[in-house]
């Protein structure tokens, strides 16, 4: 029997990254500056939120804002502050962990969402947040197809699960790595990830000992999309993509594939060779390599990236300049190119935090003359599909 298709859940950190999304997603996940494990992502803010939701809303899709650091007793009232606005904005739900924000959340009627960072790996943890209140509980990395299987067969309170994007090291997240050794907390948002580094390993006799590869905590990203039969099966009924810190593109690329992999399944359409397609596309933006985590059992050497850096992608975003001005009537825009040159013909990004435009050059002018390239230094006329901002950034999309 056909399973139910779970709702595609997608990470944004402003106006931007909601626009590359908002056509494949169900919903989104977002922050304001503070209280997130992604401390980085402070273009919402209690400033903008109402208005942020409401486009959200515009397009019919749901906003679920999260607040999952640990919480002191000092960052009560602005808690409190932020829920207040939550509640004005009419967030459609709030993801937590924390009991005081669950609490918090629930006393003003807003649904609640677990965060993964209560780490919920079995059916009696999640009919107890179901008891409390919680609509709907995100559950641990570290499960098998199985254990969810089991989980779902004992309780009805909604089930979401991870399908693509960075993995920890650590247990659900809940890792004190950088607080050690930088004194930056992963789990107030501020970890500067030395999972990712080159690191050694030496023997009690200082010998130095071969492991064949440097990057010998980071793991390789999740990517599910080869399984969207198997997951849908086990009767969740939402999938996450994270990566609210990556660029605009990743976002585009990944909520599009993973969209088209589940209307697929709907259709009945869905083919291993379908899925090997959108694999390729998914390793043309940014990743540390694939793994299927813990779906099908414990992840053993293949599933960290020890021989990789950052991003083993093979398809690369250069800078090349920076946008000056926008001309709705001609469909156009100054730009400056810093760091760069342009051809007609590249494949270009333009972002900001309000913007999101990917498309080919295809219209280049240096004052009234049309050129077929420009160079570095230059201030050229740039046709642009759609509408672009001052100090927008312009990459350049290359295959490395």
């Amino acid at each position: 029997m056909q399973g139910r298709i779970p709702e595609l859940v997608v990470g944004v950190r402003n106006r931007s990254a909601f626009t590359a999304g908002k056509d494949y997603a169900d919903a989104v996940y977002f922050s304001v500056d503070r209280f997130s494990l992604r401390a980085r992502a402070k273009e919402i803010t209690l400033d903008n939120l109402e208005e942020f939701v409401g486009y959200i809303k515009e397009c019919s899709l749901k906003s679920y804002l999260v607040i999952n650091t640990v919480i002191y007793p000092e960052d009560l009232p602005a808690v409190n502050t932020i829920l207040d606005a939550a509640n004005n904005a009419q967030v459609d739900a709030v993801i937590a962990w924390d009991p005081a924000v669950i609490q918090a959340a629930l006393d003003r009627g807003i649904r609640v969402h677990i965060s993964t960072q209560a780490n919920v790996s079995n059916w009696q943890a999640a009919e107890f947040y179901r008891k409390l209140g919680a609509s709907r509980v995100v559950l641990s990395r570290e499960l098998s197809l199985k254990q969810i299987k089991d989980i779902r067969q004992h309780t009805s309170i909604e089930l979401e699960v991870f399908v693509h994007g960075a993995m920890c090291q650590a247990i659900s997240g809940r890792c004190y790595l950088s607080a050690y050794l930088l004194g930056k907390s992963a789990n107030c948002g501020e970890c500067n990830q030395p999972c990712r580094w080159q690191w050694t390993l030496n023997g009690e006799d200082g010998v130095q000992v071969e492991l064949g590869g440097k990057y010998l905590l980071s793991s390789k990203d999740l990517c599910m999309i080869e399984h969207i039969p198997e997951l849908i099966e086990t009767g969740v009924d939402a999938f996450k993509i994270e990566g609210r810190l990556r660029n605009t593109s990743y976002t585009s690329t990944v909520s599009r594939c993973y969209r088209q992999a589940l209307e697929a399944y709907e259709n009945s359409s869905y083919t291993i060779l379908k899925a090997r397609e959108w694999k390729q596309e998914l390793n043309d933006v940014y990743n540390r390599g694939f793994s299927t985590g813990f779906y099908f059992g414990v992840p053993g050497p293949d599933g960290q990236a020890i021989e990789a850096d950052m991003n083993a992608s093979s398809v690369q975003r250069q800078a090349v300049g920076v946008v000056l001005n926008y001309y709705s009537k001609q469909g156009a825009a100054a730009v400056r190119l810093l760091e760069q040159g342009l051809a007609l013909g590249d494949v270009i990004v333009i972002e900001g935090t309000n913007t999101y435009v990917e498309q080919k050059v295809e219209s280049l002018q240096i004052g009234e003359k049309s050129v077929r390239k420009a160079l570095k230094g230059d201030e050229v006329g740039l046709g642009v599909t759609g509408r672009v901002r001052k100090n927008d950034r312009v990459y350049r999309v290359k295959n490395c």
